[in-house]
């Protein structure tokens, strides 16, 4: 690509003038739908595998297949200056959120959990402000009200549904937590290592710490049909390891503010294949409170226009599935 046809976008970073890269946009979009599945097979395995016996299996299976991706391409072992980042973000990130993620989705529909994790980069922008110094715009505070509305709202929406769905919302919102958490932590990690070095050994940080679980894990899988076992390696290689090596592909071809608006597309997609393939649709309300969620996130976003033409300092995380990617962004 010629100087003449790069520029700086509005996140600090370089872009193409003519428009997104063609194999970015392809890679993004096999991202979202492979984040938006883990929400639909997550739900169908409730009947089989406990939340950390699922978090367990997935990990081990996608630490397995990110090990081989890192030996391939050389990677090696990341310094020890990034291990106290890659260490808390992996049992953050990809431990607790998934175990929180996988019980929550026992209580409440895939679609309304999907709907909730959304409101992820909120708490991530707080936690930049406060653990990051990066402050606290104005666009940012309006958004969380919004956001917290809208939780509030899905909440209320589904306080008929008795004290199971209520915990399965708190759940919910503990997994965004987590995964905000997690990436803020992942942040410092990734100046001294390699993306792929901190998502493989943060993987593989989150399995270490989801062990205690392994004795449910092999019982729950001798039981368990075939097909059941299946789903957890679906979710280890897809929505784990070949989401983020995807996304990471598109974010190096483009931007994380234009990339990052893609995953807005997950709760969406969830929400539609959870009516195809469970039959699951949450109601006007949940769905009302759901939107208000993902319209307090937008607001949070306005803030680099909103305030200034300047670019911004640096490019913000996403976060669905949960685990963001190598890149920042967010994995489910």
């Amino acid at each position: 690509m010629s100087r003449q046809a790069e520029r700086t976008t509005a996140d600090g970073e370089t872009g193409s003038a003519s428009g997104p890269d063609g194999r970015a946009v392809a890679a993004a979009l096999v991202t979202v739908l492979l984040w938006a599945s883990a929400f639909i097979v997550i739900r169908n395995s409730a009947g089989y595998f406990g939340p950390g016996a699922l978090a367990l299996g997935r990990l081990l299976v996608a630490s397995a297949v990110l090990s081989v991706l890192l030996l391939v391409r050389g990677g090696g072992f990341p310094p020890r200056e990034a291990w106290p980042g890659i260490a808390g973000s992996g049992v953050l990130w990809f431990g607790a959120y998934m175990v929180a993620l996988n019980a929550g989705e026992q209580r409440v529909d895939a679609g309304t959990a999907a709907l909730i994790i959304n409101i992820g980069p909120i708490l991530m922008a707080l936690l930049g402000g406060w653990l990051l110094k990066e402050g606290f715009p104005r666009t940012l505070m309006a958004g969380m009200a919004v956001s917290f509305t809208g939780a509030v709202v899905v909440g209320l929406s589904l306080s008929g549904g008795g004290q199971s769905s209520l915990i399965g919302v708190l759940l919910c919102l503990c997994a965004a937590l987590a995964n905000a958490v997690g990436v803020v932590l992942q942040k410092p990690a990734l100046q001294h290592a390699t993306p792929m070095q901190v998502t493989t050994f943060g993987a593989l940080s989150g399995a270490v710490a989801c062990l205690p679980f392994a004795g449910q894990l092999v019982s729950q899988v001798s039981r368990a049909p075939a097909a059941a076992t299946l789903q957890i390696v679906y979710l280890g290689v897809f929505p784990t390891a070949l989401a983020f090596t995807t996304w990471a592909h598109a974010v190096s071809r483009t931007t994380v503010g234009k990339m990052g608006t893609t995953t807005y597309a997950v709760p969406v997609l969830v929400v539609f294949l959870s009516w195809l393939f469970l039959g699951e649709v949450p109601g006007l309300l949940t769905l009302c409170g759901g939107l208000l969620c993902l319209s307090g996130v937008a607001v949070s976003r306005m803030r680099g226009r909103a305030l200034s033409p300047a670019p911004e300092a640096g490019p913000r995380s996403r976060a669905a599935g949960q685990p963001v990617a190598p890149a920042p962004g967010r994995g489910k």
